[in-house]
């Protein structure tokens, strides 16, 4: 029993939680895919709920290498970066066909009433997210409003964007994505905007 043969094992599981829902998964899927036996899944993960806290885990440990570095290639400008993250959500939405949006949010809304692990990771990840996000907001600096609360726009930001995913793949029309972010966008415009007037 070796790493790479559990790295195998996760990263099945979350290619199938993200395409097909992590109750519509079944532990045979997750064989058939990985092409591993079954003695050696259950050797590193006894059920289904311990093969999602890997997946988590994996997820708020790669934020940084797997999701913002992505977004972020050549994008310096901290306000620029938070709309290049976003825009992620937006190509992936258009590259499956609507089939897929954000792999936390839809796993928050899937498991209702998960374990205390799943449910912390879940929050974790996400508190990841805002907490890159509000750190963009800080590098603003003084483009916005001192006034300003941080770390509630960034919540705000990530509220936006799992709406706008949310409505975009059951409308499977971009346009709601769009006008979703367009909206946020003049939000911030227009707190940059206050930001320049004279105190």
């Amino acid at each position: 029993m070796n790493a790479a043969t559990r790295q195998r094992i996760v990263m099945t599981a979350l290619e199938l939680f993200y395409e097909k829902g992590f109750n519509s998964t079944s532990i045979a899927d997750i064989l058939s895919r990985s092409q591993v036996h079954s003695g050696s899944l259950y050797h590193f993960f006894p059920g289904k709920q311990d093969l999602l806290v890997a997946v988590l885990e994996f997820y708020r440990d790669g934020i940084r290498e797997n999701l913002l570095d992505v977004a972020w290639v050549e994008v310096d400008d901290p306000i620029d970066r938070v709309f290049a993250l976003l825009n992620g959500y937006r190509v992936g939405l258009l590259m499956s066909d609507y089939r897929l949006g954000c792999p936390i949010g839809n796993l928050a809304l899937e498991i209702a009433e998960p374990d205390p692990r799943i449910r912390d990771l879940l929050q974790v990840n996400f508190t990841n997210w805002i907490g890159a996000v509000e750190q963009c907001l800080d590098e603003a600096g003084d483009r916005l409003p001192h006034d300003t609360d941080r770390r509630a726009l960034a919540e705000f930001i990530l509220t936006t964007m799992e709406g706008a995913i949310m409505q975009a793949r059951t409308a499977r029309d971009i346009a709601v994505f769009d006008r979703n972010i367009g909206v946020l966008r003049a939000h911030i415009d227009t707190l940059t905007e206050k930001a320049k007037q004279p105190t």
